[in-house]
């Protein structure tokens, strides 16, 4: 493409695009490299070309993470981003020239981990969280205090001495290699979508609305720069020695350096020894330390002056295909897997990659006994990349996916508008039984100790069981004959399976393994119908009725419960004491005290739980909502509201109630009441 401006249309709509894709849909298609590429090309360009400069070009914007679900909130330095390099003589040539700019001053610099997560900026009064917003767009952010305050390494209030009366402090949110593979293990089993990375998983965590699910997830968060008018010290290095001080997490990877030389060595050391650390890293940053000389070097339109990132090459190796896999998932989706030799990269050693699905095995044009590269980079999970097509073998076939499921022989079907084969056998093909059996034992499903993949499987293929509700038959005795099971595993399996018999009934929906059914949407069903009975005799019409249920998991619930089989494990599973029906609050009635009324929960109460509050608030007709806005009738607050809460709800003048006074407004008249706050 010869044109130049054909190319920079070109390149804008493609980064337009990856940017989306990164920062909205938390789901790159691309290296953070290649994405860096296209915009040093871009830059090029328009600097070639000014008479094509577009202000709405992506070279003059940051990319945005903005959700409708959050408050957005205008920062009051803007977070720019760093400039970046992949060369060392890069950041040697960036030594040289801060130096020269600085009339031949010879700065101490600090290196420090540059952490691979979602950046966030956090505002402190008088020793006091008051509110933490995301970079967004580098101008604003969603301000997601309430998901902050759920991470245990970020002080609340803050110890020690020399603490300004008022600052800013930016970090990176992280979410730790361990919990990033839970995370991961838990969405395979539910058959979701996995994150291809601990930032991606970060970034989408923080953006959720249910701040208990944020705390389960486990968030952690680093921090690396001090920001306000009155610091204790006029250097970065001694700020960061006092914020660690005060009760924030400072890596100990940040080092004082004095020379290029010393820079060179730095970065030699951590493109290994970061291998080792529990959170992802994609590089290192170098900062002058002095806050007058940064002062003195400034800002271009997107960076500063006086730091610079530079970002580790994705680690990538080339392997031969020893053949691809196709398996069969819980609800019959195909996946195609790469079968590797065994390769050794970014520590581990990987002999399987999936492959996704059949449009990316024909986009990637893969023969039998392909040589495949390989990578990893800052993801966990390898992905393949390429082929080496000059060493393919010109006999060799093109892989085929396959028309007919690999267990059962069942043709395989296309769902409409989705890229996926599915074998439609739901009732007859093994991995899809286990697979259902696997996910009714889950932890956030019924949660029955003892019983994982492995167990799954060994129950099933002994006849020990063939459906889930033949888990409540099973005897010890039964598990320890036939299925092999020691005592004690034998006697924790039975355990697990009566204690299962008191989970809250939302879950028991979720774990019945109804498709397009998640966690999310069990709620909501659970708490709009009540009972198991109700579910299953509503029509397209009422389950759309519900909020977030479109006409897909309407129909999907139709379906499920249209078969004749799904409705006799249900009566079997209602006999055997498993909660068929949604608790309610011991003496609660229905009223229509609250209605129309929308209202905010924040904080912790005495007398309910906040779930139960928020069953009494639909019991009497209200509506639960996530986030204050002008259309909040009421906050709910207990101990510790959230700060972010209590200034905006005061802001736009919105009443704020205790619980006393909530239950006094219900009917409930045994308690001593309060005005409101």
């Amino acid at each position: 493409m010869n044109d130049p401006k054909e190319r920079i249309t070109r390149l804008r709509d493609e980064l337009n695009r990856h940017n989306y894709n990164y920062y909205v849909l938390n789901s790159p298609e691309i290296s953070d490299r290649d994405f860096d590429m296209m915009m040093k090309e871009l830059e090029r360009l328009e600097r070639e070309h000014p008479d094509l400069d577009d202000p709405l070009s992506p070279t003059h914007r940051v990319g945005s993470d903005l959700t409708q679900g959050f408050t957005q909130v205008v920062h009051e330095r803007p977070m720019l981003s760093l400039a970046n390099t992949y060369s060392i003589d890069e950041v040697d040539e960036w030594c040289t020239r801060v130096s020269d700019t600085l009339g031949g001053e010879t700065p101490t610099l600090v290196g420090e981990m540059k952490f691979d997560g979602t950046s966030i900026s956090l505002l402190y009064r008088h020793g006091r969280l008051i509110r933490a917003v995301t970079r967004g767009d580098g101008e604003k952010g969603d301000d997601v205090t309430t998901n902050i305050m759920t991470i245990k390494s970020i002080p609340l209030t803050l110890k020690g001495n020399n603490i300004p009366d008022e600052f800013e402090i930016r970090g990176e949110i992280v979410l730790p290699w361990d919990a990033f593979e839970r995370l991961n293990r838990q969405r395979a089993i539910d058959e979701e979508a996995l994150f291809a990375n601990p930032r991606n998983a970060a970034a989408g965590t923080l953006k959720m609305l249910n701040p208990s699910e944020v705390s389960r997830r486990g968030l952690d968060a680093y921090f690396y720069y001090l920001i306000g008018d009155n610091l204790p010290a006029d250097n970065h290095y001694d700020n960061m020695l006092q914020a660690r001080e005060w009760g924030f997490k400072v890596s100990d990877s940040m080092t004082l350096l004095n020379s290029i030389a010393d820079v060179d060595r730095f970065i030699n050391y951590w493109a290994d020894t970061r291998k080792t650390l529990p959170v992802a890293t994609d590089g290192l940053v170098f900062k002058v330390n002095s806050l007058r000389q940064q002062l003195n070097l400034g800002f271009t339109a997107k960076s500063p002056r006086w730091a610079i990132a530079y970002k580790f090459p994705a680690e990538r190796a080339l392997t031969k295909l020893r053949y691809v896999s196709f398996e069969v998932g819980r609800m019959g989706v195909i996946t195609p897997v790469a079968n590797l030799e065994p390769v050794l990269l970014s520590g581990t050693t990987v002999k399987r990659a999936s492959l996704h699905n059949a449009d990316i095995v024909a986009q990637l044009d893969i023969h039998e006994g392909d040589m495949l590269y390989v990578e990893k980079g800052g993801e966990i999970i390898p992905k393949i990349t390429g082929v080496d097509t000059a060493a393919r073998n010109p006999d060799s076939q093109r892989v085929r996916f396959v028309t007919h499921c690999p267990a059962c022989g069942t043709p395989l079907v296309r769902q409409e508008d989705e890229a996926a084969w599915v074998c439609p056998n739901k009732y007859g093909c093994t991995p899809q039984l286990i697979g259902r059996i696997e996910h009714y034992v889950g932890r956030r499903m019924m949660n029955i100790d003892g019983i994982g993949e492995e167990n799954s499987r060994i129950l099933f293929e002994t006849g020990l069981i063939n459906d889930i509700a033949d888990l409540y038959t099973l005897t010890a005795e039964q598990l320890k004959t036939t299925g092999g099971f020691g005592n004690r595993t034998a006697e924790r399996i039975i355990e697990g399976i009566e204690a299962s018999k008191q989970v809250p009934f939302e879950r028991v929906v979720y774990a019945l393994s109804i498709p397009y059914v998640g966690e999310t949407v069990a709620k909501k069903l659970a708490r709009s119908v009540s009972d198991i009975d109700r579910l299953m005799e509503m029509s397209l019409e009422e389950l759309t009725a519900i909020e977030d249920i479109g006409p897909r998991i309407a129909e999907s619930i139709i379906e499920y419960f249209a078969v004749p089989l799904n409705r006799e494990i249900i009566e079997r599973l209602r006999s055997a004491g498993v909660r068929m029906s949604v608790d309610k609050i011991e003496g609660a009635t229905r009223s229509d005290a609250l209605a129309g009324k929308s209202i905010v929960i924040s904080g912790v109460f005495a007398r309910h739980s906040r779930d139960e509050y928020k069953e009494l608030i639909e019991l009497h007709g209200g509506k639960n909502v996530a986030s204050i806005s002008k259309k909040t009738d009421y906050v709910l607050a207990g101990d510790n509201m959230g700060p972010s809460k209590l200034e905006k709800a005061t802001k736009l003048g919105i009443p704020i109630i205790d619980e006393n006074r909530f239950l006094e407004m219900i009917g409930e008249k045994d308690f001593d009441t309060e005005t409101l706050l």
